[in-house]
Formats: structure tokens, C-alpha cells, sequence
């Protein structure tokens, strides 16, 4: 009889808990306090400019292109189109390194579009209200600050889904050691369980990490839709 696993189950938000499943690794219980993780990744530059955006006086609303019922459906327009490249067919492969390419091809399309999504919504917040615009100031603090660690954290993702890839190929595999493969091993990769599995998995982590990627523009959008 297989023995039940011991390992304690990861608290946190989906994409962490896939993480930690695909990278095989036990994550603390308790995971650490927000305001002492942020004071770790804050220097005192970055501290000071988030004082002024905070203290200062109140920005001047400035001019220029207002948000409005079609600019709510070009956000909408550019998750969809997200979705549909993360759901891209991918012939199916033995090997990892075709699924490797479309992780990464579908990590910088999120990156470039959410970049620039969030830019623009800023620059629309600014433009409604003084106070508004104090918000925009601290989200643009806030992404200069976090945007090279979420970067970095986010360049595991692929080495992680190979390991996965890896370790599920080699459960599903016949012996090499052995005689031939059994007749009802399937011939293809197509035809393997295992990597059907895995392909289902890449998927629930990108779109997980598309998820992450827009908790910041679906608060400048709460935002703008708050008059």
C-alpha cells in the first residue's frame, strides 16, 4: 500500500500552492508578514520617493484621454487575448523543451501587455482627481519597487514546470532497464496520461500567474470606476 503523504498543506494564493507542487518543496505555514517583507525589499531611496508620493502635496489632475465604457472593454479585450495565447495548441512532445518555449512566450506577452495596460490606466487615474492622482503616484512607487523582484521570482516558473514535466514523464514511462514496453503503453506522446496532466498543469499555472499579473490593474480599475 502507497504510503500517505506527511507533507502539510500550502497555505497561500493558488499560484503558490502550484508552485510548491510542481517545485516538490514544503513552504512555511506561517508565511512571513507583508510589512517586514517590504521592508527588506525597500531602500532608502525607494522609501523616501514612497514618503513624498504619500505626504506630499496633492498632485494637479492633468489632461488627456478620460476612461470611459470602451476603455473598460479594451482591458477585458487584452486578458481575453492573454487567455487565448496561454491556450495556444502545442504539438504534443516528449520532450520539455517545446512547452519550456511557450511559458516564456507567454510570460513576456503577459509582461509587455499588462505593462503597458497598467501605464495607461495611471495615467487615467491621475487625470480624474488630485487624490487620484496621489494613488497613481504610489502605484508607479510601488511597481518600480516590486517589478524587478516579481521578475526574478517569475523566471523560476519554467525551471519549476520542467521539474514537474520530469518527474511526471519518468512516473509514466516504462523501465528502460527492462524488455520492451508493455502493448497497452501508449506509442505517442499524445496518448500519454501523464502528459495530458502535465499539459492541464502548465495551463493552471499561467493562468494563475495572469491572475497575479493583474491584481494591480484590477485596483486602478476599482479605482476609475469609483467616481
Amino acid at each position: 500500500m502507497a504510503k500517505a503523504s506527511t507533507r502539510a498543506p500550502v497555505l497561500g494564493p493558488a499560484f503558490i500552492r502550484l508552485l510548491a507542487r510542481f517545485g516538490d518543496t514544503d513552504l512555511p505555514r506561517t508565511p512571513p508578514v507583508l510589512t517586514e517583507r517590504l521592508a527588506q525589499w525597500f531602500d532608502w531611496n525607494r522609501a523616501l520617493v514612497l514618503s513624498r508620493a504619500l505626504d506630499g502635496s496633492l498632485p494637479v489632475a492633468g489632461d488627456g484621454q478620460d476612461f470611459d465604457d470602451a476603455q473598460d472593454a479594451e482591458c477585458v479585450g487584452v486578458r481575453q487575448s492573454l487567455v487565448q495565447a496561454i491556450d495556444a495548441d502545442i504539438a504534443p512532445a516528449s520532450d520539455y523543451q517545446p512547452y519550456r518555449q511557450h511559458c516564456v512566450a507567454a510570460q513576456r506577452a503577459m509582461q509587455a501587455a499588462t505593462g503597458l495596460l497598467r501605464g495607461r490606466l495611471r495615467d487615467m487615474l491621475a487625470r480624474q482627481s488630485p487624490a487620484k492622482a496621489r494613488l497613481a503616484e504610489v502605484d508607479a512607487v510601488m511597481e518600480a519597487t516590486l517589478s524587478p523582484r516579481e521578475l526574478m521570482l517569475l523566471a523560476r516558473v519554467p525551471g519549476l514546470l520542467g521539474l514537474h514535466f520530469q518527474r511526471l514523464r519518468d512516473a509514466g514511462a516504462p523501465s528502460r532497464a527492462g524488455a520492451d514496453a508493455p502493448d497497452d503503453f501508449p506509442a505517442t506522446p499524445a496518448a500519454s496520461p501523464w502528459l495530458a496532466r502535465f499539459r492541464q498543469d502548465m495551463r493552471m499555472a499561467l493562468l494563475a500567474e495572469l491572475e497575479v499579473r493583474f491584481h494591480p490593474i484590477d485596483g486602478l480599475l476599482a479605482a476609475l470606476r469609483t467616481r
